[in-house]
């Protein structure tokens, strides 16, 4: 019989895992009898023959799902043995871990022109709303008796009951959410308050259970029910932080685009570093969308010595920053109770850690403080959101800000502060490409993601994150599928790229394509527009190590969209030294017609200085200026050579497992342990060169390990002259796991 050609992505039943950060005790939860689920996937659609056939020689196996249109294959629960058998047999092509997905965390309406399209046409029936036009929301469920909602939801499925009731996990359930109902609210709410497409028909598919936490199987689950559903829309406010195109939420999203639904995802809130947009973020065909700023009155805080004032990011659930005047500052640790005897009528800065945002700004309020500052415990900015509205500004900086601030806080140092308008900014949390392996723009285009209310069960909320930006685009998406119901998804997302503003920073620079693809979309401009260009961002070739000249070739096809003739003219990019262009001659298109023509990027690598380079083509249609974002990389680029690292218990017994995603794979590659408390090498948990790009997975027996104990662990990947490398903490403990062995075998007999 043929060879089928599958891969068996494994998932554990249990959630915890031996390999945790230092504050976190190991629990130690699978036996050998521990069952696992994995899904199976072929290059082609699989008959119930071919089905049968896989699992005839595994009868403990048990089928769960079967795919036929967000992937081809199956899903199956059963015993480790007879997946690790099933994984090792002829059948199998390779093994790829299941990812975790978690949710990301009202001029907006106004700011992507959602209003103004709403009067493009005549009035009543043909009024622009998406009245007609389902969006499936893939997420946490959503509260469908909320009353702004009960017009728009017309049913669903819940992935992780298996029911058909998505309702949001409620009050009595630990941890509730809220995030699917406010996804929901900025999509099709209509009611107190209007989303971008108010009469949508919302069909939600709950797939992150109570915590926003789920699994590849069930988010793929949903995405095989919204084609059968033939949603016109998906929203995907989730997300991991593996910068890859070959993950299966990925790839799958690429299969709902080809069935005919526009699929539409959040880049991520790992902001501002390149590299840092997640899957499913990177699918080629799904609209990523990063996060821009409403209008909004951000503080800045300066004290004597600082050089530069310190932005501060309000987090959502507290007070607006209305501090007039200087006000005294001390710093409160970690914001315990014993540390803020001392914050009555002053600004407190503490340190992100061991108590939760809203613990810290209750503890200060109670003590008397007017405001807090929070800063990073790790490199980088974060983002928040309050559990509950509380009476004082709370704000977050960054670990390296949060240092300026306490180096000068002395017993009698006043803070002051100054109010900025800013609109049309990049979030700083928002996610920036590109996409490693095929180095594509990502994300797409921008949306507001900042300062965002909408509806949460019993009421109203405003959070922020790329999660709020992408159903902004989902319910643009869906006014356009209503004004153009026989537009493809790829030229829905031309309409939004091609009409998107290309915002600038604070001092007038513009951010790079990587950083916001084409721009904060313009819905009116997209309904109107009298052009689409397709492909609506371009790549001009991997990379390329040849010193000698070479001539890079796109193509892209433009169609006259409108009733009357246009005009079609480039305009040559900017000047850069080593490179060249060939663009285009002028030329007219008739109404509906098309032209494919070729744009040729002439290079001369011994006279560039940079390994990437983007920027934007620009054409005049008719009277609209389109831009295409572009993107190319000269040699191996800066990108993180490792990422994604895991470790706990092994499929097989006496083994552990690690996993981790090498993006472009590794001419060296090592996991080095060491003491915790004295940094002394202990040794190699495993080293390799040569290694293949993407997902690497390997079991290690207990005879190899060190014994058992916390070590600092140094995972690192070295590709073409450059090392990266993930420092965290792994826990060993092979004795509790024999000793758990023993019994079981025990009971058993």
């Amino acid at each position: 019989m043929k060879k089928l050609l599958i891969t068996v992505i494994l998932l554990t039943i249990t959630q915890t895992a031996y390999a945790r950060p230092l504050e976190h005790p190991p629990i130690p939860e699978e036996s050998p009898q521990t069952e696992k689920i994995a899904i199976v996937t072929a290059p082609n659609p699989l008959t119930e023959t071919a089905i049968k056939y896989i699992l005839n020689d595994y009868p403990d196996l048990q089928l769960r799902y079967t795919f036929q249109h967000a992937l081809n294959g199956f899903s199956v629960k059963g015993s480790l043995a007879s997946l690790t058998k099933l994984e090792e047999s002829n059948k199998v092509e390779l093994v790829s871990p299941v990812q975790t997905y978690k949710t990301q965390m009202e001029d907006n309406i106004e700011i992507i022109g959602s209003d103004q399209a709403r009067g493009l046409f005549d009035q009543g029936d043909h009024r622009l709303t998406g009245k007609g036009i389902k969006v499936g929301i893939i997420d946490t469920g959503i509260d469908y008796n909320h009353p702004d909602l009960r017009r728009s939801y017309k049913g669903g499925h819940d992935l992780v009951d298996g029911d058909k009731d998505p309702m949001e996990s409620e009050a009595l359930q630990t941890p509730i959410t809220l995030h699917g109902t406010h996804v929901a609210g900025v999509i099709a709410a209509n009611g107190r308050i209007n989303g971008v497409a108010p009469e949508a028909e919302v069909i939600a598919y709950r797939a992150l259970g109570p915590g926003g936490s789920g699994t590849t199987e069930q988010v793929l689950a949903a995405i095989e029910q919204a084609i059968k559903d033939k949603v016109d829309v998906l929203n995907l406010s989730l997300g991991n932080n593996v910068n890859g195109p070959d993950l299966p939420i990925s790839l799958a999203l690429n299969k709902a685009a080809e069935k005919g639904i526009v699929p539409v995802t959040s880049s991520g809130n790992s902001g501002p570093n390149m590299w840092t947009v997640g899957s499913p973020g990177t699918a080629t065909k799904a609209i990523s969308v990063g996060a821009s700023t409403p209008t909004l009155k951000v503080p800045y805080l300066t004290i004597d010595g600082l050089t530069e004032p310190v932005r501060l990011e309000p987090m959502q659930g507290a007070q607006n920053w209305k501090l007039d005047r200087s006000y005294p500052i001390v710093f409160g640790g970690l914001g315990k109770p014993n540390e803020l005897t001392n914050a009555r009528g002053k600004i407190v800065l503490l340190e992100r850690g061991e108590l939760t945002f809203t613990e810290k700004a209750n503890n200060a309020n109670r003590a008397g403080a007017v405001a807090v500052v929070i800063y990073n415990n790790v490199n980088g900015s974060f983002i928040g959101n309050l559990e509950a509205e509380i009476d004082i500004p709370v704000t977050t900086i960054s670990k390296k800000d949060g240092k300026r601030l306490k180096a000068r806080i002395t017993d009698n140092a006043y803070a002051r502060t100054n109010i900025i308008e800013e609109k049309d900014l990049l979030a700083d949390f928002s996610s920036r490409g590109p996409v490693t392996s095929t180095w594509e723009v990502k994300p797409d285009v921008v949306a507001p993601g900042v300062a965002i209310t909408s509806t949460v069960p019993g009421g109203y909320l405003a959070l922020q994150g790329t999660s709020m930006a992408a159903p902004h685009v989902a319910g643009a998406s869906a006014l356009i599928k209503q004004a153009h119901p026989d537009w493809s998804p790829d030229e829905i997302k031309a309409a939004l790229m091609n009409t998107a503003k290309p915002l600038t920073d604070q001092k007038g620079h513009s951010y790079r394509t990587y950083e916001q693809g084409a721009g904060r979309i313009q819905v009116e401009d997209a309904i109107k527009t009298n052009s689409l260009v397709l492909p609506s961002s371009l790549q001009f070739g991997k990379f390329k190590l040849a010193e000698e000249p070479h001539t890079h070739r796109q193509y892209i096809t433009i169609e006259n969209v409108s009733d009357e003739q246009q005009s079609y003219a480039f305009t040559i990019p900017k000047y850069e030294q080593g490179i060249s262009w060939d663009m285009p001659i002028f030329f007219t298109l008739i109404p509906k017609e098309k032209k494919k023509v070729a744009i040729k990027m002439n290079v001369n690598p011994k006279e560039l200085k940079k390994k990437i380079h983007d920027g934007y083509i620009e054409m005049q249609a008719g009277s609209q200026k389109i831009r295409l974002p572009y993107l190319y990389v000269l040699e191996e680029p800066n990108y993180p050579r490792v990422m994604g690292f895991d470790f706990g218990l092994g499929d097989k017994q006496g083994t552990y497992r690690y996993e981790v995603y090498l993006p472009g794979g590794a001419d060296e590659f090592g996991i080095a342990l060491f003491n915790p408390d004295t940094f002394q090498f202990v040794g190699f948990l495993d080293a390799k060169r040569k290694v293949g790009k993407g997902q690497l997975k390997e079991e290690i027996s207990f005879e190899d390990l060190p014994a058992d104990g916390l070590y600092l662990a140094k995972v690192f990947a070295k590709k073409h002259g450059r090392e990266d490398m993930i420092e965290t903490t792994i826990f060993i403990v092979k004795e509790i796991v024999e000793q758990e062995k023993n019994i079981m075998q025990y009971v058993n007999e």
